[in-house]
């Protein structure tokens, strides 16, 4: 069977078929008549396929034994430009070597020039100069006396192949005195530029953590907690190569370079200007490729936090990971991000390989004029072997300077491109909280007022999860909210620990507006207890002493603990109060208990338990609701409870029952199941769960 496919006019790719159908395997010939390429194949053939066949031109019409059949197939016009647009990418300055379409849109923030990022370095290390002086010094000296070793190298060997003792037993006296002080200045250099690089990282994570620890809660709500350790750790580590690395080694070859440079121009300055000349097209080159770097360094940091969160992510729910045995899928979350920074990394290994290119061809060109040019000028007799000598070490020692510049520069790039997320991050102005200063009242007694108070997340300003909430609480009263999830009760609570702002309406605590209240006093008088109690990987004893500002016994701690019913099974622990919390040592009852006790061991004017109950066994439970109604009884202070166990708020005095944000009922629980509303439904509900 024979097949012509051809363009008009005709440009023939002759092709030879035995084909039994077009859909079944065939053994074929293809004939390029302008190449005079003959290759053999066997595959299946179909209509879809003349696409894989065509490279020479778009076939418009094809004969099958003399019958003329129509065919759409692309041809060689589209591969051709898929082809330049490929070659074109992939060369240098391409689109192929961009980050710009890796970079988020939505980061929208000033960028970190080196100058800029260097002005803060300077800033965070500037109380401790004198080791920055002391380091440069040292710099300055070993850069000097190296730069000098050649010439009485060149000397020496030159006095001696002259005879002339004299000259040449002073030069070997030089050499070895250089050699003593840049062996000494070299290592006084490193320990003082590593003190001061030293200072420079523990400075910036001070700072930067500080800086985190006073933003609001919202920032937190939307930020990763892996994202935020590794701008602590990795990010920061980063740049500890700009002072101990990147800027003494960049300085100390800038500095050599420089007086490398003077001494050819001295020499002879037709060829130092030649070499001249090579080393700026190279410094050039380094720029650009420094710049290059540094995006590639950011966008690394930031797909290296992105791993670290799904990690983090996936560490600390192990156990249900596991038990839905998505180990696969997490895995390949995982490696999404790792393929990312294996392209990031491939594309950087391709661009240091150009510029790796650009050196050695750069260097060797300098060599070969330094001997072209430096032998017609020995035989014109404008310069003597002696010259040339000095002039080859020293063009070398000038482009070896030039090129560890320009690596050490582009290291440094990456380092401020890695620092500027943390730069970015350390301009955050503290939340109003911190800045504003309140006013303390002489005495709290506890009489909370909403008036008119509504809320939504600033990510969902359409969602109110608080309407008009109008509520008044007054002092030692013992008020709970219930109702279903999501209606708003534990948002009530976060307000009134003022975590968040009102969108509208004010919130009064003893007739004063919150706002207007010393936030840090007003908190060192409410105690709290949150629906997943955190414990911090310390001591029993130190948990339970967290947060107090009061100095308290070993007493005081195992009343409170007592009180929470928390005394025995911390007295059954390996080592009682001293023993290190660990979330495989503790029950979410414990933990509770142990959170409870916090709370009471602050002896609160306001002691707010958010769902404290919900993780507590029967017994526990029985306990705490004891708790409770001494709490109640004892009229000390306000309590607010949010549960959703029903049984251990009906001593409540009075009981606000809320559904999709907003109050619905209020009373006591005879007063609530008497008007049969929502909380009468949840209370039958609860007993007959438990029925």
């Amino acid at each position: 069977m024979s097949l012509i496919l051809h363009n008009h006019p005709p440009n023939p790719l002759h092709t030879n078929f035995h084909i039994n159908k077009l859909n079944f395997p065939a053994k074929f010939d293809l004939k390029f008549t302008r190449r005079k390429v003959n290759r053999n194949v066997d595959r299946s053939f179909d209509r879809r396929d003349y696409r894989r066949f065509v490279f020479v031109t778009q076939a418009k019409a094809a004969y099958v034994e003399g019958e003329n059949v129509d065919v759409n197939v692309d041809g060689v016009s589209e591969r051709l430009l898929k082809l330049v647009k490929f070659v074109t990418a992939v060369l240098p300055g391409g689109k192929w070597w961009s980050f710009d379409e890796e970079v988020e849109i939505a980061q929208i923030a000033k960028p970190v020039t080196l100058v800029r990022a260097l002005t803060r370095m300077w800033a965070l290390i500037a109380t401790d100069r004198w080791v920055i002086f002391a380091a440069f010094t040292a710099l300055i000296l070993t850069a000097l006396t190296e730069i000098s070793i050649p010439h009485f190298m060149t000397a020496s060997i030159f006095s001696a192949q002259s005879g002339n003792t004299t000259v040449f037993y002073r030069n070997v006296k030089m050499l070895i005195i250089l050699s003593l002080t840049s062996g000494i200045c070299s290592g006084l250099r490193g320990c003082w530029f590593g003190i001061a690089n030293m200072i420079l990282v523990k400075r910036m994570r001070e700072t930067l953590y500080s800086v985190l620890l006073l933003q609001d809660i919202n920032y937190f709500d939307n930020e990763s907690i892996g994202d935020l350790t590794s701008r602590l750790g990795s990010d920061c580590q980063q740049v500890s190569r700009v002072i101990g690395n990147d800027l003494n080694l960049i300085l100390r070859n800038l500095l050599q370079a420089t007086g490398a440079l003077i001494y050819l121009l001295f020499l002879s300055w037709q060829l130092g200007l030649c070499t001249l000349a090579i080393c700026s097209t190279l410094s050039l080159i380094m720029l650009r490729y420094g710049q290059y770097q540094k995006k590639a360094a950011k966008l690394t940091q930031e797909y290296t936090a992105s791993a670290n969160e799904v990690a983090q992510e996936t560490f600390s729910l192990m156990r249900t990971v596991r038990v839905y045995g998505t180990e696969h899928k997490e895995f390949g979350r995982y490696k999404s991000w790792l393929e990312k920074l294996a392209d990031i990394s491939f594309r950087t290994s391709a661009a240091y390989g150009i510029w790796n290119c650009s050196f050695n061809t750069l260097y060797h060109s300098t060599q070969v004029i330094a001997v072209l040019m430096g032998g017609m000028s020995i035989m014109a007799g404008h310069i003597t072997a002696e010259q040339l000598t000095k002039f080859v070490l020293y063009s070398e020692w000038l482009i070896y300077s030039t090129w560890f510049v320009g690596d050490n520069l582009s290291s440094l790039m990456q380092s401020v491109g890695a620092s500027e997320k943390v730069f970015q991050m350390m301009d955050f102005a503290p939340s109003d909280q911190f800045t504003s200063k309140g006013s303390k009242l002489p005495s709290l007694k506890g009489h909370i007022e909403f008036r008119n108070v509504s809320f939504s997340y600033s990510s969902r300003e359409t969602a109110h999860v608080l309407k008009d909430i109008n509520i008044a609480v007054d002092p030692y009263e013992v008020v709970a909210l219930v109702g279903l999830s999501g209606s708003g009760k534990s948002t009530i609570v976060n307000l009134l620990l003022r975590l968040y702002e009102p969108t509208s309406g004010q919130i009064l605590i003893d007739g004063s507006p919150l706002k207007d209240l010393d936030i840090k006093w007003l908190r060192e008088r409410i105690g709290y207890v949150g629906q997943e109690p955190k414990l911090f990987r310390m001591d029993v004893r130190s948990n339970i002493a967290y947060g107090c500002t009061e100095d308290v016994t070993q007493e005081d701690i195992e009343q409170a603990a007592k009180q929470a019913y928390a005394h025995d099974f911390i007295s059954s622990l390996p080592d009682g109060y001293k023993t290190i919390v660990d979330d495989d040592l503790l029950s979410g009852g414990q933990k509770q208990r142990i959170a409870i006790a916090r709370a009471l061991l602050r002896n609160p004017s306001i002691l707010i338990l958010d769902e404290a109950t919900s993780a507590l066994d029967a017994e526990s439970e029985y306990n705490i609701k004891g708790v409770l109604s001494a709490v109640g009884e004892n009229k000390k202070r306000t309590v607010i409870i949010i549960a959703h166990r029903l049984s251990t708020i009906q001593a409540a005095d009075r009981i606000v029952v809320m559904d999709r944000g907003q109050i619905i009922e209020m009373g006591n629980h005879r007063e609530l199941l008497l008007k049969d509303g929502l909380y009468a439904q949840l209370t039958r509900r609860q007993v007959n769960a438990v029925g």
